[in-house]
C-alpha cells in the first residue's frame, strides 16, 4: 500500500503552491479520510475546467501541479490531482484508466477525433474505509450546467464514474476497454494509446497533436446554433 502514498514527479504533491493549496480546501474540514476525500474532489471537480483540447505528450503536463497551475485540463490530470492531494492527506490513491464512448463531448470534438471513443480515460481510485473507491473529478459543475447534466457527485463510499445524460434517457457513459490501475502515471503508454487511436492528430514535423479549442466554448456554440 506504501506505493499509492509516495509523492512521484506526477503525483508532486510536495510542491509548495499545491501543498498549500490542499490545506485552503482542507481548512475546516474534519479530520476524517472521508469528509477530506470529499472536499478534496469537489475542489478538484471545479477549480479546473475540463478541457480535452489542451491535451500535450510533454510528461510535466500530466501532473498534479501542472493541472492546478494550468486551471483547465483533461480527465489524467484532474485525476492525479485528485489522487496526489489524498496521498498528501494519508489516503492511497491510483490512476485508473479505461475507453470510453463519450457522450459529454461536442460535435466539433468528435469530428477533431474522428471517433467518439475516448482513448485512455482517467479516473482516480481512493482507498477508504478498507476499499477501494472509484472517483471521477473530470466534468466540472459549470460545463454540466451547459450541457444539461447534473455534475458527478461523490460520497466516498460507492464508486463514482458514471454521468447522468438527462436528453437521451442514457445512464451513463460506456466503458468499453479497461486498461487497468496504475500507483503512477504511465506516461508512454498513455501516449502510445492516444498516438494509436488518433494519429492523424500527430501528422505534425513536431509530433505534437493539432488540438486547439475550448469545450465550453463549443458547448456554448451548439446550444446558441439549435
Amino acid at each position: 500500500m506504501e506505493r499509492y502514498l509516495q509523492p512521484t514527479a506526477f503525483f508532486n504533491y510536495h510542491q509548495p503552491e499545491l501543498k498549500a493549496w490542499i490545506a485552503d480546501q482542507l481548512e475546516g474540514v474534519p479530520d476524517d479520510p472521508v469528509e477530506q476525500a470529499k472536499a478534496l474532489y469537489l475542489a478538484v471537480r471545479d477549480t479546473v475546467s475540463y478541457n480535452p483540447y489542451v491535451f500535450q505528450t510533454d510528461p510535466e503536463t500530466f501532473s498534479a501541479g501542472y493541472a492546478l497551475k494550468s486551471g483547465e485540463t483533461y480527465c489524467i490530470p484532474k485525476a492525479v490531482l485528485l489522487g496526489a492531494a489524498a496521498r498528501s492527506v494519508g489516503i492511497p490513491s491510483r490512476l485508473g484508466l479505461a475507453d470510453v464512448r463519450n457522450h459529454l463531448s461536442s460535435q466539433k470534438l468528435i469530428d477533431y477525433l474522428q471517433s467518439d471513443i475516448f482513448r485512455m480515460h482517467g479516473f482516480i481510485e481512493l482507498y477508504l474505509n478498507g476499499k477501494w473507491v472509484k472517483a471521477t473529478p473530470a466534468f466540472n459543475a459549470r460545463l454540466c450546467e451547459l450541457m444539461n447534466v447534473e455534475p458527478l457527485e461523490f460520497n466516498g463510499v460507492h464508486d463514482s464514474i458514471f454521468q447522468e445524460y438527462t436528453e437521451s434517457g442514457e445512464a451513463h457513459m460506456e466503458y468499453v476497454n479497461d486498461h487497468g490501475v496504475f500507483d503512477d502515471v504511465p506516461h508512454e503508454f498513455i501516449v502510445d494509446g492516444i498516438r494509436a487511436a488518433y494519429g492523424h492528430l500527430f501528422a505534425h514535423a513536431d509530433n505534437e497533436p493539432a488540438f486547439s479549442g475550448s469545450l465550453e466554448e463549443d458547448v456554448s456554440e451548439d446550444s446558441a446554433g439549435s
